[in-house]
């Protein structure tokens, strides 16, 4: 059991740092807008991490990113409050896919592979629902619209939809992929 710790206190931030290293890399990102977001594999790290090590595991490495992000990436904040619910809140909450580690997990050791696709998807879909929410908020209250004449609860939602909207897909097909043609990956031994 001490070398399980051990393995976690080392996957944690391998994983948080093989993330960041897929969301500075340029040609892996794409750029929107000005003002932030852009479609970009980060999160596929942390939802692997939450697969593997469940709630505790992905929350810590989500946080650990977004604390990474607003460290040494360049931050768009006005106010701590946003900057707190885009950086702290919204990498975080990429961990709750681990909700459906065991349920993945032991889908695997059955050999019920499209069962722990079908749970992985849930996952994705469960983190990446929340990480819009928190840039989502984020964005009506602190930034308003751009636009004359849209409302800025439409306008943060269009905004932020535009880029999470295919980094969700982008990542739920790549982690979908990485775990269909290697299981074994989300078990520890």
């Amino acid at each position: 059991m001490h070398s399980r710790k051990i393995l976690f206190l080392i996957e944690i931030p391998v994983f948080v740092a093989f993330s960041y290293i897929l969301d500075s890399i340029p040609f892996l990102k794409f750029s929107i807008w000005a003002q932030g977001g852009s479609i970009s594999l980060v999160m596929i790290p942390i939802f692997l991490l939450s697969f593997r090590w469940g709630l505790k595991g992905g929350l810590v490495g989500g946080a650990l990113l977004g604390i990474l992000k607003l460290i040494l990436g360049r931050p768009y904040i006005l106010v701590p409050l946003q900057g707190f619910l885009d950086y702290g809140v919204a990498f975080t909450v990429l961990g709750f896919a681990g909700l459906f580690a065991f349920k993945v997990q032991h889908a695997i050791k059955e050999g019920q592979y499209k069962h722990a696709l079908w749970f992985v998807t849930l996952g994705v879909l469960t983190g990446s629902t929340l990480r819009f929410f928190a840039h989502f908020y984020a964005g009506a209250v602190f930034f308003g619209s751009a636009i004359d004449g849209m409302g800025k609860w439409l306008f943060s939602f269009l905004y932020n939809m535009s880029y999470i909207g295919p980094s969700i897909l982008i990542c739920a097909l790549a982690v979908f992929y990485l775990i269909k043609k290697q299981p074994r990956l989300l078990i520890l031994k």
